[in-house]
This record gives C-alpha cells, sequence and structure tokens, in this order.
C-alpha cells in the first residue's frame, strides 16, 4: 500500500501584505498617547466655548433675544456675562437681529451697557440693518461672508434662525447644509456663532435640546448650547458643552428700570417655589375636569384630601356661588379657568 502523503497548510504570516500603493493610517498604543491634551478654552467662562457654534434656545417669550444681546455687550466690552459668568477674549461682535426693530435693539443694548457700566457710544457690536438675510440662497451667504471678512468679528450672532431661510427645518439634508455653511464661516475666521432658535411648546418633559424645533442636527450642530425654560413665573438657564461640564436650573429674573431692561442671575435663596394648590383649588380645578355632578367621596378621591378639609372647601365654594349641589351631587355652577393638573 502506498504511503499517504499529507500537505501541511502554510503558516500564517503574522501581518497580512499591503495593498499595492496603500500607505496606512498612522497607529499608537494607547498607552503611548499624548497625556497632554488641550484644555476648554472659554469665550465667556461656563456659558460659551472660544470659536464654539451653538444654539441659544427656548419656548417663546423666554428671553432668548435679552440673553443674546447681553452676550453681545459683554463680548464687546469684556464685562462679565449676567453680570457673574467672565468674558476670557474680548472683541467685535457682528449681530442680525431680524425681528425688532432696530430702534428697539438699540434701547435694550444701551440699558444692558449701562448696567453692566460700560461706555455704549464706544461698544464694538456692529448691527446688521438690512431687513432680510437668506442664508439658503448663495447670493445672501456670499454677502454674509464679505461683511464677517470686513468687520472680523470673534462673535456672529444670529437671531432667530426661522428668519434666515424658507428650508424645511424637519428635513436633515436641507438644514444640515446651512449648518454646514456656518461651521465653515467659523473655520474660516475663527470666530464663535450664536444662533438663536425657538423651541417646541410645552416640551419640558423632554431635554432642552431634544425640545429644539426641526431636525434633530440642530442639536447634535452645537459645540456650545444654551436653553431657556420657563415654569410658571420662574425663567431657568442650562447649558450644554461638547467638551466641558453643563449647568442646569440656574435662575434668572428679567428687570426693568426704566428703559433700562435686562437679565440677572438670581441667587436660590431668592427664587420662592411655585406653592402647591390650596384645597379650594383642588376641588374646583376637580370639577372644572368633569362634565357631569360628582358624589363627595369620588371627590375627595379626586383631589387627595381629608374628608373635613373637603366639607370646609366646598361650603367656601358654595358660599362664593360657585358651586352647586343636586340629589346627584356637586358641580360648578359657572365655568372657571384653571389648570389642567389637579395633583399636589
Amino acid at each position: 500500500m502506498n504511503p499517504v502523503s499529507y500537505t501541511h497548510p502554510p503558516e500564517k504570516s503574522a501581518s497580512p501584505p499591503l495593498s499595492h500603493g496603500v500607505n496606512p493610517l498612522p497607529v499608537q498604543r494607547a498607552s503611548q498617547l499624548d497625556t497632554r491634551g488641550p484644555q476648554t478654552q472659554w469665550l465667556i467662562e461656563g456659558l460659551w466655548s472660544e470659536q464654539a457654534v451653538g444654539i441659544l434656545g427656548g419656548e417663546p417669550k423666554c428671553c432668548k433675544s435679552f440673553l443674546a444681546l447681553d452676550v453681545a455687550v459683554s463680548v464687546a466690552s469684556g464685562a462679565d456675562c449676567l453680570r457673574q459668568f467672565p468674558v476670557r477674549r474680548s472683541g467685535p461682535v457682528l449681530l442680525f437681529p431680524a425681528e425688532d426693530s432696530l430702534a428697539v435693539v438699540r434701547q435694550r443694548l444701551e440699558g444692558i451697557a449701562s448696567v453692566a457700566q460700560v461706555p455704549f457710544a464706544s461698544l464694538p457690536v456692529q448691527v446688521i440693518t438690512t431687513p432680510a438675510l437668506r442664508l439658503d440662497t448663495p447670493k445672501d451667504r456670499l454677502r454674509l461672508t464679505d461683511t464677517v471678512r470686513q468687520h472680523q468679528p470673534i462673535l456672529l450672532i444670529l437671531d432667530p434662525l426661522i428668519r434666515l431661510h424658507r428650508l424645511d427645518e424637519n428635513d436633515a439634508t436641507q438644514i444640515a447644509a446651512l449648518l454646514s455653511y456656518l461651521r465653515e464661516l467659523q473655520r474660516q475666521f475663527q470666530l464663535a456663532v450664536l444662533l438663536v432658535h425657538h423651541a417646541r411648546k410645552d416640551s419640558h418633559a423632554t431635554r432642552p435640546g431634544q425640545a429644539l424645533r426641526g431636525s434633530s442636527e440642530l442639536h447634535g450642530w452645537g459645540d456650545s448650547n444654551l436653553y431657556l425654560r420657563r415654569k410658571g413665573s420662574q425663567l431657568t438657564l442650562s447649558t450644554e458643552h461638547r467638551a466641558a461640564p453643563s449647568r442646569d436650573h440656574i435662575p434668572l429674573q428679567l428687570t426693568q428700570s426704566g428703559s433700562r431692561v435686562w437679565l440677572s442671575v438670581v441667587e436660590r435663596t431668592e427664587v420662592e417655589p411655585d406653592a402647591p394648590p390650596t384645597p379650594v383649588q383642588r376641588v374646583r380645578q376637580a370639577l372644572a375636569q368633569l362634565h357631569q355632578p360628582v358624589a363627595a367621596r369620588q371627590l375627595q378621591k379626586l383631589c387627595g384630601i381629608r374628608t373635613a378639609v373637603l366639607c370646609a372647601a366646598l361650603a367656601e365654594l358654595s358660599t362664593q356661588g360657585e358651586v352647586v349641589r343636586s340629589g346627584e351631587g356637586y358641580q360648578l355652577k359657572l365655568p372657571f379657568p384653571v389648570s389642567s393638573s389637579i395633583g399636589p
């Protein structure tokens, strides 16, 4: 019988041969990486990093424009933003306020400069006065680029995004092209870009960045983002940074003295928590949401109060003529404006 011959497979080489004409990417072992990384450079410490692009967002009537103007005055003058956040680099600011009249913009800037104790006449804030700016058109992009080249600002403020285009903000492809232009502008001229943008109404259940109107591209684009929210009478500011710690729920208040109107940080000891509804308010709210008479036992469960407290509240509402009682139970006599929540 002829012996069987075995052929051994060739040993695998330690490294596969390189493809012809292709240079490999540089690689370094993790333990050998440099430990000296760049530190965060701030334009306004804690609020906005240097040469950052980002969003100043919030629901309507949350003082977004007031905060944008405060940022403008602070960067242009070197004074602390909101009288609390130090400016680490000051210089010229270029501002496009698309929704407010130029007279209103001047009055607000002058008031903020007065509160910040900086001379308004020499403040290097340049205001773009054209009535419209369409950054979805090549012509207006070129005009803005030439304006930035001429004035060399270190901060560009555009307020608000919705007045800068006619794109579908929910279409990621369309909005990404506009954001890419602003990023290119930032890199070309080494400036920061602050874009004021609206958040959806009644979006308190979501993270501030996720509450911005339109595509998620807007949230992901920002290196530094600021979010304003209002709950009742309390206005709060939250910060979000790509490469630095963030802060939540910084309490702010809008103050007016004569013609001056400005935002400032409120000490937390001065912030009064929202008072819980009184028993009378709970009963009124519960009855307003029902379209038929309700028994006292069921009303007690809805309001979450003791029987004696419920009886006292019903007696007060009956005396005021707001509640009537029938054989089927209690109901409101007249419609009253109430909130949608009856919980504590």
